[in-house]
C-alpha cells in the first residue's frame, strides 16, 4: 500500500493555496451560525412549528458529523482535491436551493444536502493544507490560520448573518456561498495539490447506519415536545434510533476497515473526552439557539443587533484561545478544563434566569463573558484527551470523532432542549388565561431550555471529574522519566527496547489505557517516543521543559530539538480540531 501522500505538489509555502483552503473552511464553517440569526424571520416565511424550527440546524449539523468520516476515507481513497471539488460544488448547489426555498421541507432537503457537501468537503481542507507546506515554521503559520478561521467562523457568521438579514433577506445568508463556491470550485484545479489515490473500502454501512439512528433520535425528541411521549410515531422514532445504532455497533465490529475503530473507545480518557464533549457541546448550541429567540422575539432587537450581541462571548473565547496553550503548560490539561467546565457552568446558570425585564448588561452580556472564559479554555483539552495514545493507524479516525462528537452533540442537545423549550413555553399562557404578554411565555420556555443547558454543562464536569481527572503532578515527573527512559534506550540503539521502556514510564504517568496503549507496538526512535509520553500524558514542550535535566549530551539536546519541533506541529492541529 502507497505511503507518500503527494502525487502532483505545487510549490510550498504558496499563499494561493492557503487562501482557497482558508476560503472553503470559512464558508463551511459560517454556514453553521450565519442561519441562527435568521431563524425568526425563517419561523415566519416557511410557517416553520417552534420545535420544528430547530431542524434547520440540526438537519445540517446531523448531516455533516454522521457523514464526516466517510468524508475522510474518500479523500484517502479517491483523491483529496477531487472530493474537496465534489463536496464544494455539492454544498454550493445545496445553498442556492435552499435560498430558493419555498417550503419548509424544501429548506430542510436543502439544508440536509449542504451537510453532506460539507462532509465531503471539510476533511480534505486541513489534509491539502498539511500536504501543501512543508514541515515547521511554514506549517505551523499555515495551522494558525486555519485555526483562527475555525474560532472566529461562527462570530463573523452570527454578524454577517444578522446584517444580511436586517438589509436583504434571510435568503442572502444561504446565497452568499454560492458565488464564493464557484470561485473555488473554479482555482480548486488550477492551484491545489492532488494526492495520491489509496486502496481502501468505504464503510458506507456504517455511515449511514449511525447517521440514520441519530436523527431518529433527534427526531423522537422533537416529535415528543409538540406531540407528547407516548405517541406513535414519537415511539416508533426512538425504536428505530436504538435498532440503528445497533446496526451500526455491529458493523463495525465485523467491518474490514470501519470508519469508527471501536477499540478507539477502550481506553477512559478518551471515552470521557467524547462524552464531555456532547454533553458540552448540547448545552452551549442550545444556549446559542434560544437566546437568539430571546432577543429577537422578546426584547425586540434586529437580526444584526441579535448578532452584536453574542460578540462578548464570542471575542472572549477567541482571544483565550490564543493563549490557551500556554495555560495548559503552566496549570495542566486537565486543571484547565475542570475550571473551563465550571466557568461555562456558572455563566449559563446566571444566564438562565433571564425573563421578560432582564437587561443585555449585566444581565446577558456578563453571563456571555463567563461563557467565553470556560468554552475558550475547555475545546482544546477535550480536543488533545480525544486523540491521546492512539496509534498511528487509528490517528486520523480519532480526530474525526472529536468532529463527530462535536456536531452530533449539538443535534441531539437541541433536540431534547426544544422538547423542554415547547413544554415549558405553554405554562404561563394557560396561567395567565391569556392576560399576559406572549412574550411572557416565551421567556419562561427559554429560560427553562437554558436550565437545561445547565444541566448538560453539570454533566460534562461530572463525566471530566471522574474520567479525566487525574494528579497532574506525577504526570509531569513522570513524562521526564519516560522522556529519559526513550533517550537512554537510543544510546543503546535498540528501538524494540525503546518503544517498550517510553511506554511503560507513559502507562505509570496515565494510570489508564494498558488496553490501547498495548496496540501502540510500532517501531520508532527515541524522539518519537518523546513526542508520544508530552502527547499521552497531555504536558506541553514548555512543561516539560521546565522539568528537565540541567545537563545534556549533545545527542540529547539534538533529540530534544526535534521532539520540540514535531510538538509546534502538533498543537496547532490539536487547536484546529477544537
Amino acid at each position: 500500500m502507497p505511503s507518500a501522500e503527494p502525487v502532483l505538489r505545487r510549490p510550498t509555502g504558496s499563499a494561493a493555496i492557503l487562501a482557497v483552503i482558508i476560503a472553503s473552511y470559512l464558508m463551511i464553517i459560517l454556514d453553521t451560525s450565519i442561519v441562527i440569526s435568521a431563524l425568526p424571520r425563517i419561523h415566519h416565511a416557511l410557517g416553520f412549528s417552534a420545535t420544528g424550527l430547530s431542524w434547520v440546524q440540526n438537519a445540517y449539523t446531523l448531516a455533516f458529523g454522521g457523514l464526516l468520516l466517510l468524508g475522510a476515507r474518500a479523500g484517502d481513497i479517491l483523491g483529496r482535491r477531487r472530493m474537496f471539488v465534489l463536496g464544494i460544488a455539492l454544498f454550493t448547489v445545496a445553498s442556492l436551493a435552499a435560498g430558493l426555498a419555498q417550503s419548509s421541507a424544501w429548506l430542510l432537503a436543502a439544508r440536509a444536502a449542504q451537510g453532506v457537501g460539507a462532509a465531503i468537503a471539510a476533511p480534505s481542507t486541513l489534509a491539502l493544507l498539511t500536504t501543501s507546506f512543508s514541515e515547521g515554521k511554514e506549517r505551523t503559520r499555515a495551522l494558525s490560520y486555519y485555526s483562527a478561521a475555525a474560532g472566529g467562523g461562527a462570530s463573523i457568521g452570527l454578524v454577517l448573518g444578522g446584517l444580511l438579514t436586517d438589509s436583504l433577506s434571510w435568503r442572502w445568508g444561504l446565497f452568499i456561498n454560492v458565488p464564493i463556491g464557484i470561485a473555488l470550485i473554479w482555482l480548486a484545479p488550477r492551484i491545489l495539490p492532488e494526492t495520491e489515490r489509496r486502496q481502501g473500502h468505504f464503510d458506507l454501512r456504517g455511515a449511514v447506519t449511525s447517521t440514520l439512528g441519530m436523527t431518529a433520535l433527534v427526531y423522537g425528541f422533537v416529535r415528543a415536545g409538540s406531540a407528547g411521549w407516548g405517541e406513535r410515531i414519537t415511539l416508533a422514532s426512538f425504536a428505530a434510533g436504538i435498532l440503528f445504532l445497533g446496526a451500526f455497533v455491529l458493523t463495525e465490529l465485523r467491518a474490514e476497515q470501519p470508519i469508527t475503530p471501536l477499540r478507539l473507545f477502550a481506553s477512559r480518557e478518551r471515552s470521557g473526552a467524547y462524552v464531555a464533549r456532547i454533553m458540552f457541546v448540547s448545552g452551549m448550541f442550545g444556549m446559542f439557539f434560544f437566546v437568539t429567540q430571546f432577543l429577537q422575539g422578546v426584547d425586540r432587537y434586529s437580526a444584526l443587533r441579535a448578532g452584536l450581541a453574542f460578540l462578548p462571548l464570542s471575542l472572549t473565547m477567541f482571544a483565550l484561545v490564543l493563549v490557551v496553550p500556554r495555560l495548559m503548560a503552566r496549570v495542566g490539561a486537565t486543571r484547565l478544563l475542570i475550571v473551563g467546565v465550571a466557568l461555562a457552568f456558572v455563566g449559563m446558570l446566571w444566564l438562565s434566569r433571564l425573563s421578560l425585564g432582564t437587561p443585555y448588561f449585566p444581565g446577558i452580556a456578563v453571563p456571555m463573558v463567563i461563557l467565553g472564559l470556560g468554552a475558550g479554555a475547555v475545546f482544546l483539552p477535550l480536543t488533545a484527551a480525544g486523540v491521546a495514545g492512539v496509534a498511528p493507524q487509528d490517528a486520523g479516525a480519532a480526530s474525526g470523532l472529536v468532529n463527530v462528537a462535536h456536531q452530533l452533540g449539538g443535534s441531539l442537545g437541541l433536540g431534547i432542549l426544544v422538547t423542554v423549550f415547547a413544554s415549558a413555553s405553554r405554562v404561563p399562557s394557560r396561567t395567565l388565561a391569556g392576560l399576559a404578554d406572549p412574550r411572557i411565555a416565551l421567556a419562561h420556555g427559554i429560560a427553562t431550555s437554558l436550565t437545561g443547558s445547565v444541566v448538560f454543562l453539570g454533566l460534562a464536569l461530572g463525566v471530566v471529574l471522574v474520567l479525566l481527572r487525574r494528579p497532574a503532578p506525577a504526570r509531569v515527573l513522570d513524562a521526564d522519566r519516560a522522556e529519559d527512559a526513550a533517550e537512554q534506550e537510543q544510546h543503546a540503539g535498540d528501538e524494540h527496547r525503546v518503544v517498550e521502556a517510553a511506554r511503560g514510564e507513559v502507562i505509570g504517568a496515565a494510570g489508564s489505557g494498558d488496553a490501547d496503549r498495548r496496540d501502540r507496538d510500532e517501531p520508532g526512535d527515541a524522539c518519537d517516543r518523546v513526542v508520544h509520553a508530552r502527547r499521552d500524558t497531555r504536558v506541553a514542550r514548555p512543561g516539560v521543559a521546565q522539568h528537565g535535566r540541567s545537563q545534556r549530551r549533545h545527542g540529547e539536546r539534538e533529540c530534544d530539538r526535534e521532539a520540540d519541533e514535531r510538538w509546534e506541529e502538533i498543537a496547532p492541529v490539536a487547536e484546529a480540531f477544537g
